[in-house]
């Protein structure tokens, strides 16, 4: 006899079913499992016996075979031990193979046969939903998986537990789904006194979902402005939500089901490596860019960071995906982010004050933003200058608008767009002016006469490239949104031209 139990492994956020195989036939005692396991896979074997130990059975002195079908797929993981135990199970008739037949099943096993969250309980969740399957897990990820909806979920606390509830001596109770966090007391901007220019910046960041560079001098203000940016973003859709949630789980990320309604935000140290910000790593996991999907990726000191990594981000900022090239695996990441930036001009950070600024004043600032590639910068939206807090700023009172009044307009920009983009004839998702591509732009960012005239005067000037000239054209809708406006204006332009910069390479 042949236990068949149904399983997972994932790619990315892809889930690719696994038939765990058991067969136990006469022959010297024997312990195997085939299929490309790894090291983890492998391990299984003795915490499968183990926690059979604990419950009181003992694996038959006979040849044991598990094999993970199909073969040709490596299998990664911890969380093969529980349908490797169940099939065990069923094969030494401990319970009937009816009982797991329509079951998918994920968990790692303690020695004392408790079960263990793992990564990737929500895709696999959502897989087993789709192809109408029970769902077996650990208690502590029940809360998790019960975000799929619509799916018969058995979460045990122990293997004994799930033992007892197939024969009938216990009841499991299905679980409910974790709590949905609400981020409080953010940032406000009324903290902020002065810098209008860079939250005007910020407030068409949120709006179009643009890239924002701050350049500006020590303690102005940047890293500041960067961490009210969540408070005035949207929240996350019910789907939208989902989608960034399936991210943190394979990451591991997404402690007892709880899911947030709040944009990402991730702000890696600048010696963050290319795989942590890519990702990548022995099983490939989801780096800082996928982890900030749908929401902000904030590098502070932009020239600190390796020149690798910063230019590993340029194919990401463009498709929206992280693609992982390895010799035994191909993964695709979700990485539509909103790229948001600081830097000083130079590295003393003083290029204006002639008196603190170093001896190598301005020699020193080309060498230090020549570290930033000029693709790079061509792919940001808005080049912003922070300059120092004046003492007159520093004792005016609070402003009067915060985030709360900031969010409602950009709300209602964001609003625009869904209605724009939802009645395009457009298999593509496009969720922002910043996601709409050049034939897409032609028809709904023309402006008018006197825009397009200005438009045209400054692509000679200031040598726009074709990526530069689009950026224009989005920036220059996001205005025409925030202003309540179809069409965008010469002024629209004239605002959106002045966020571009020369950058001395």
């Amino acid at each position: 006899m042949v236990a068949h139990i149904k399983t997972v492994a994932f790619s990315g956020i892809d889930v690719k079913p696994v038939d765990v195989q058991v067969q136990i036939i006469s022959g010297l005692p024997a312990f195997t499992i085939v299929g490309l396991p790894d090291k983890a896979v492998a391990e299984s074997r003795e915490r499968v016996r183990a926690a059979l130990s604990a419950i009181g059975l003992a694996l038959p002195p006979k040849r044991i075979t598990v094999n993970l079908s199909p073969a040709d797929m490596p299998k990664e993981g911890s969380h093969f031990d529980l349908p490797i135990a169940l099939g065990l199970l069923a094969a030494m008739e401990v319970f009937s193979m009816a009982d797991v037949e329509d079951a998918l099943a994920l968990g790692e096993l303690s020695l004392d046969a408790r079960l263990q969250a793992v990564p990737g309980v929500l895709p696999a969740a959502m897989f087993a939903s789709a192809q109408g399957l029970r769902l077996i897990c650990p208690k502590s990820a029940g809360p998790e998986a019960a975000w799929a909806g619509g799916i018969e979920i058995l979460a045990p606390a122990d293997l004994l537990e799930l033992t007892n509830h197939f024969k009938g001596s216990q009841v499991l109770s299905p679980p409910q789904p974790g709590e949905i966090l609400t981020e409080q007391d953010q940032p406000d901007l009324r903290d902020i006194k002065g810098q209008e220019t860079a939250k005007r910046a910020l407030e068409i960041t949120a709006a179009g979902g643009h890239n924002l560079l701050m350049i500006g001098p020590p303690g102005a203000g940047k890293s500041m402005l960067a961490s009210r940016l969540p408070g005035i973003l949207p929240p996350l859709s019910p789907a939208e939500a989902l989608e960034v949630s399936m991210i943190a789980s394979v990451a591991g990320e997404l402690a007892e089901g709880r899911i947030r309604r709040a944009r990402p935000f991730r702000s890696p140290h600048h010696s963050a490596s290319m795989p942590a910000l890519i990702g990548g790593g022995n099983r490939v996991r989801p780096g800082e860019i996928s982890l900030a999907h749908l929401g902000v990726l904030f590098l502070d000191e932009l020239p600190e960071f390796s020149r690798q990594s910063l230019e590993s981000l340029r194919q990401p900022l463009e498709t929206g995906k992280a693609v992982i090239a390895r010799a035994n695996a191909h993964i695709t990441y979700p990485a539509r982010i909103q790229l948001v930036a600081a830097m000083n001009p130079c590295r003393c950070g003083y290029l204006e004050d002639a008196a603190l600024a170093c001896p190598r004043a301005p020699r020193c600032a080309a060498d230090y933003q020549s570290k930033i590639s000029g693709p790079l910068f061509d792919r940001i939206d808005l080049h912003v200058d922070v300059p120092a807090v004046s003492a007159s700023d520093l004792t005016l009172p609070p402003p009067a608008e915060g985030s709360a009044d900031v969010a409602k307009r950009i709300a209602t920009a964001r609003a625009i767009q869904t209605e724009r983009y939802n009645q395009q004839a457009n298999d593509v998702l496009i969720r922002t002016n910043a996601e709409a591509d050049g034939k897409l732009l032609e028809r709904i960012a023309t402006p008018d006469e006197a825009g397009r005239k200005l438009l045209s005067d400054a692509i000679g000037r200031m040598r726009l490239s074709a990526r530069g000239y689009h950026r224009v054209l989005r920036v220059a809708r996001t205005l025409a949104d925030l202003a309540g406006r179809d069409a965008v204006r010469r002024a629209d332009i004239a605002e959106a031209l002045s966020y571009r910069r020369i950058i001395p390479l």
